[in-house]
């Protein structure tokens, strides 16, 4: 969680000087809200200008969205902090609904191009950017994380990291070819969808990945059986998506190449993970 308020220059760039900020915690990871905005520190400048552009104008049916809150100058954004209109909500463990979230989202962002920096591979000094574009490269390519050691990655060496690569490993060997199409999809729904009592879900950010849609959804399932407290039975009851085994094969490879390489990982994380590993083995 970021820890660091926002600083005087950025709240009078964004014209925010009529309330102190406030640390929102698990409502809005990260943020921090002035009034009606909210303040959030970005890992990558490109992605959140990208994301802010994108949700100005997106309109998805049954969905609030955060609408990106312009400087005064027009950046979207500010020494490395966004403004996002404030949406009211928390995440809750309701998953069948964030998967309902992603199919609505993704019938939207289809038509959407590809952000060139989503073609840019992994490189030096590693940025958390760089570990989640490796992670999700290791799920597809045929030897996996061929490009994070080509980004000189160094594997862990943490028991709980080299087992998730020896996990990892292993569910590649039950990879079989899909025939879907890529398009704009949000990585991250398990930690950006926020739920108001009966209102519309409400969604703070889009992080782009260019992958099937039904891998996207599969990634939201992989995070609620990992950590969420989901019941193995949400895996079935999406079984209609799309080539939904190899969709949860990828994501799940996906999640434990996460673990495997960024610097922040605990011990704590994997045995969720383990639980998810062996539903998946089940299930291709």
């Amino acid at each position: 969680m970021n820890t660091v308020e926002p600083p005087e220059h950025v709240l009078n760039t964004f014209g925010l000087t009529s309330h102190p900020p406030v640390a929102m915690g698990e409502s809005w990871i990260g943020g921090w809200r002035v009034g009606e905005v909210v303040l959030s520190l970005v890992p990558d400048h490109a992605r959140a200008a990208w994301s802010a552009a994108v949700r100005e104008t997106l309109y998805v049916e049954g969905m609030r969205i955060a609408r990106p809150f312009r400087a005064t100058d027009g950046r979207y954004v500010v020494s490395g902090w966004r403004a996002d209109t404030y949406i009211a909500g928390t995440p809750e463990p309701r998953h069948d609904e964030v998967v309902l979230v992603a199919d609505r989202l993704h019938e939207a962002t289809a038509s959407l191009e590809r952000p060139r920096f989503l073609l840019q591979p992994p490189a030096p000094p590693h940025t958390d950017v760089d570990v989640f574009t490796a992670a999700d490269r290791a799920a597809w390519e045929e030897v996996p994380l061929r490009s994070a050691r080509a980004a000189g990655m160094a594997e862990p060496t943490a028991p709980d990291g080299v087992q998730s690569v020896e996990m990892l490993r292993t569910l590649a060997k039950l990879r079989k070819p899909v025939d879907l199409p890529s398009q704009v999809v949000h990585g991250d729904l398990f930690g950006t969808v926020l739920f108001a009592g009966a209102a519309a879900p409400g969604i703070t950010d889009i992080v782009p990945y260019w992958r099937p849609a039904p891998w996207a959804a599969a990634v939201a399932v992989v995070d609620a059986l990992a950590w969420g407290g989901a019941d193995t039975e949400l895996v079935q009851r999406w079984s209609d998506q799309p080539e939904w085994p190899q969709m949860m094969l990828r994501a799940t490879m996906f999640r434990l190449a996460v673990h495997a390489l960024h610097p922040r990982s605990t011990a704590g994380a994997l045995p969720g993970l383990q639980r998810v590993v062996e539903l998946v083995r089940l299930l291709v």
